[in-house]
């Protein structure tokens, strides 16, 4: 596990390319028969993939986190990016398919990932943040998610939004997770931009052949600045920035969020005229 210390809007200003880059870009997060974690200071949250191949591959112990099992006092969001494969909770074991969520209640002990296909394994992406409650450990799949279709042609960013990991559709200590998906043509997410002062947000950008790119603007909306992001890489959004991207092409992106409140409406909106 990697730890990222907190940075504040100040001191961003004055990193260049590669510094932003460090302190704020997960290159990789999907390496076969391991797990790749990043423990953030914003909000604590934990963000990594898991790709089982041939052997599966349990939640370890970890000493950044103080406790005797990761998840004693956490919770953890999952959404499969890749083949069929499936995760065993305390030793009941679910299926979870491409494109399928999977929410782990704080107190689970024992936690294991594992791939039908070592050749496609599964790309179990997740995040993971304090909690102090239990819910109910369960599956949800991309039909059982709430959908939100927003956007427009006209603004090139129709878009739907999959709620997975939300209160409209199970409850949880404090994390939110969803996927939006673009349509064919549609490049922009998030743009009017915002900011969430309560809550942090990390996103992973994937569904791009290797040609195509995003440029995510991050930064206090009067004081912009970009990282260049490819395939299946994630971006740390600290509360205090926007958090925006247009791709060369449409992609797909994985949203997580923690802090204050679960409200997704919560978002103190950046008017056009004041981004620079």
């Amino acid at each position: 596990m990697h730890t990222r210390e907190a940075v504040n809007s100040e001191f961003a200003k004055a990193l260049d390319t590669q510094r932003l880059r460090e302190h704020f870009l997960i290159e990789r997060v999907f390496v076969p028969g391991e797990m790749s974690m990043v423990y953030s200071h914003v909000d604590r949250m934990i963000v990594g993939g898991i790709t089982p191949t041939s052997v599966p591959l349990a939640l370890p112990v970890s000493k950044e986190l103080g406790t005797d099992f990761f998840l004693e006092r956490r919770e953890m969001g999952i959404i499969n990016i890749g083949g069929s494969g499936a995760i065993e909770v305390d030793g009941i074991r679910y299926q979870v398919g491409p494109r399928d969520s999977f929410y782990i209640s704080m107190g689970t002990k024992n936690v294991v990932f594992l791939s039908e296909n070592p050749n496609e394994p599964a790309k179990f992406y997740f995040n993971s943040a304090p909690a102090h409650r239990a819910c109910q450990t369960r599956r949800i799949t991309i039909d059982q998610a709430k959908h939100v279709e927003m956007g427009s042609d006209a603004e090139c960013n129709k878009r739907v939004i999959n709620q997975y990991i939300h209160p409209a559709v199970l409850e949880t200590g404090q994390l939110v997770m969803g996927m939006t998906m673009f349509y064919e043509g549609n490049v922009w997410n998030t743009m009017p931009v915002h900011t969430h002062e309560r809550r942090m947000e990390v996103y992973l950008y994937f569904d791009m052949p290797e040609d195509r790119v995003v440029f995510h603007f991050m930064g206090k909306p009067e004081e912009t600045r970009h990282i260049v992001v490819r395939n299946e890489q994630a971006v740390i959004s600290p509360s205090w920035s926007i958090h925006s991207g247009v791709g060369t092409g449409k992609y797909t992106f994985i949203w997580g969020m923690a802090g204050e409140n679960q409200t997704f409406t919560d978002m103190d909106a950046v008017p056009m005229a004041v981004l620079l």
